[in-house]
């Protein structure tokens, strides 16, 4: 009996361990993200007058199509607030629709990030075209690379609630995305305001 309970006691224990390995990680990985995304607003500020005598930000981006993305971004982070609520209260259902939700709307934002590009590209501003556009799409290409990880993320961690319902990992799960998606939404603000709102003004 007493040796049962040992190795249940050691089974939880190293379980909690490894849980904080995980946790451990993924801090690392945002740190390394920090760097990245620093590095990339550096480039871009940086490259953001050579633009090889072609066109400029202020000449082709739509900011009311910019303005749209930006605000269903910020609506994806204040749901996926709303399903760490509903986790909390241990409702299962309200967990998973608030996911969704918020993936859905990420759907959205990078639905309106390609047809940019696409606008760009036919105005004749290629990644190729200046140092300025390499860096314009490298900057704001990596953010929606980063956003389309966290939809298919978030989407198997759907899955995963809906077959196992809220459990110490599927909460450790929520968590995490929950955070990445909120890390996701503060780089888009400084997208936002140095790429897009600085250029137009």
């Amino acid at each position: 009996m007493a040796q049962a309970h040992s190795h249940s006691h050691s089974h939880d224990h190293g379980h909690h361990d490894q849980e904080s390995l995980k946790q451990f990680g993924f801090w690392l990985f945002m740190i390394t993200d920090v760097i990245l995304f620093a590095t990339l607003f550096a480039t871009f500020i940086v490259l953001r007058d050579n633009t090889a005598s072609g066109p400029v930000g202020a000449d082709l981006i739509e900011m009311n199509g910019i303005i749209i993305s930006t605000f269903i971004l910020l609506t994806s982070s204040f749901t996926s607030g709303l399903a760490l609520l509903s986790m909390n209260k241990g409702d299962k259902r309200g967990l998973i629709l608030w996911l969704a939700v918020s993936a859905l709307l990420g759907l959205s934002f990078i639905y309106l990030e390609v047809n940019e590009f696409i606008h760009l590209v036919h105005e004749g501003a290629k990644i190729s075209t200046s140092a300025y556009w390499s860096a314009f799409y490298t900057l704001v290409g990596t953010h929606g690379l980063h956003v389309s990880i966290g939809i298919v993320w978030m989407t198997a961690i759907i899955i995963q609630l809906a077959k196992r319902g809220i459990t110490p990992v599927t909460k450790r799960k929520v968590n995490i995305i929950s955070l990445y998606w909120h890390f996701l939404d503060a780089v888009w603000i400084f997208v936002f305001s140095l790429v897009y709102l600085m250029e137009v003004m």
